[in-house]
């Protein structure tokens, strides 16, 4: 059955439920929302074995499938990785509980008080693949800031998803909180995308993870409000005056540490007067760790077993260990390159030069702009968020790592004793 023959009417009672909880998750005390994500991370904890071997038949699956190692890195759990997701809802726990915050306010002349208040969005559903991380951000993100979350994860976690969502919706209703706070609509498979991209009023907004072809499809054919977060074609610039100990580190943490995810490295860019002094130290440490560099005529000169890099290359997020590496006549030429090939997610400069730092910081129009610090801090764990929705490469509402205040709207309370208008 096609999509435009299958009604919207399949996901109602999914949706039906999805809102009904959200009524209930937006009056929530915070005690209790902070009960509940205790209460997951226990459950995580205490489910370990289940967890790893359902996660072991989505790995399975995959390589039979033939997922990238780049996907398969993703999508993989083992102990370490699930306590870290332990931990990161007991985080958000901590995290101030931003519904009912003031942005701001005023007493008008004729008495009234006029406020805006952080409320939540209400149903917020999440379109990602091979990500069941992503599972437990979304629910404990959501939970905060009192949204209901429909979660459409993908074939290719399916196993994994399917027991991370019954954990939660227990831990939700062992507190009291309504089950359906959290669902999935895998069982509905790619048909269930569909029709969420198309649920307009039963959603409230839809966010997308996962690779630039998953994003492209939901910004264009979705009728429901889109917080579109991008692919990472990440940059590193080193400039004239680049430390090498920091450009060696930097690059090499940028790119090595965990190649699969958005915010590694993907093009290396060196200003013609450093390369030389940077590029054989830099380049030799990458190719120790596995790295295959992509490079133009210049940067090969310096690094003769480079692989000649092509137009493609200086578009393509990688999500492995490979390497696009470009030789640039100045500042100037490296903004210039960043602007016509960055995805807007994350740029750096390793300068020693104070002006050039602010030029870049001023000049490159990225979610996130840094100066002597690797890209793989552009991370709502890192920033302090507790976990992330996703890092958004668009310019409204929200930007960058989008942790709990980006998963709010607001609206404005007055109240007044009397008053009309003249």
């Amino acid at each position: 059955m096609s999509p435009s023959s299958h009604p919207v009417t399949v996901l109602t009672p999914t949706l039906s439920a999805a809102r009904s909880a959200s009524l209930a998750l937006a009056a929530a005390p915070t005690e209790v929302k902070n009960k509940a994500l205790v209460a997951i991370a226990t459950a995580l904890r205490a489910n370990v074995a289940a967890i790893v071997d359902a996660n072991g038949l989505d790995l399975a699956a995959g390589a039979t499938n033939g997922l990238s190692t780049g996907l398969l890195d993703r999508l993989r759990l083992d102990q370490a990785r699930v306590e870290a997701l332990a931990v990161a809802v007991l985080e958000v726990a901590l995290l101030t509980d931003p519904v009912g915050q003031i942005v701001r306010g005023s007493s008008l002349p004729n008495g009234i008080k006029i406020s805006q208040v952080r409320v939540p969005f209400g149903v917020v559903g999440v379109i990602y693949e091979a990500r069941p991380n992503v599972t437990v951000d979304i629910a404990a993100l959501a939970l905060k800031s009192g949204n209901a979350a429909v979660l459409r994860g993908g074939s290719a976690a399916e196993n994994s998803n399917r027991v991370l969502v019954g954990l939660i919706q227990d831990a939700l209703a062992s507190v009291g909180l309504p089950a359906e706070s959290v669902q999935t609509i895998d069982q509905f498979g790619r048909e269930g995308a569909t029709l969420l991209m198309r649920a307009r009023g039963g959603i409230d907004v839809l966010i997308p993870r996962g690779s630039a072809n998953l994003i492209n499809t939901v910004v264009s054919e979705s009728t429901v409000p889109v917080i579109e977060t991008g692919a990472g074609v990440v940059h590193i610039f080193l400039d004239d005056s680049a430390t090498q100990e920091w450009a060696v580190e930097i690059v090499h943490n940028s790119k090595v540490q965990r190649p699969s995810v958005c915010n590694a490295v993907e093009t290396l860019l060196v200003h013609e007067n450093a390369a030389a002094r940077l590029l054989p130290a830099v380049l030799n440490r990458l190719a120790a760790s596995g790295v295959t560099i992509h490079a133009d005529e210049r940067a090969r000169g310096f690094f003769p077993d480079a692989l000649v890099a092509t137009e493609e290359d200086w578009a393509t997020e990688y999500m492995s260990l490979d390497l696009a590496v470009a030789v640039v006549d100045s500042l100037d030429d490296a903004i210039g390159h960043i602007r016509r090939y960055s995805t807007g997610h994350t740029e750096s400069i390793i300068t020693n030069d104070l002006a050039n730092a602010e030029r870049f910081l001023n000049e490159v129009d990225s979610a996130a702009v840094m100066v002597n610090a690797s890209t793989r801090f552009t991370d709502g764990g890192e920033f302090g968020f507790g976990a992330e929705v996703g890092i958004s490469t668009q310019k409204l509402h929200a930007r960058g790592p989008m942790g709990l205040s980006e998963l709010t709207s607001t609206k404005w309370i007055v109240r007044g004793s009397g008053q009309v208008r003249a």
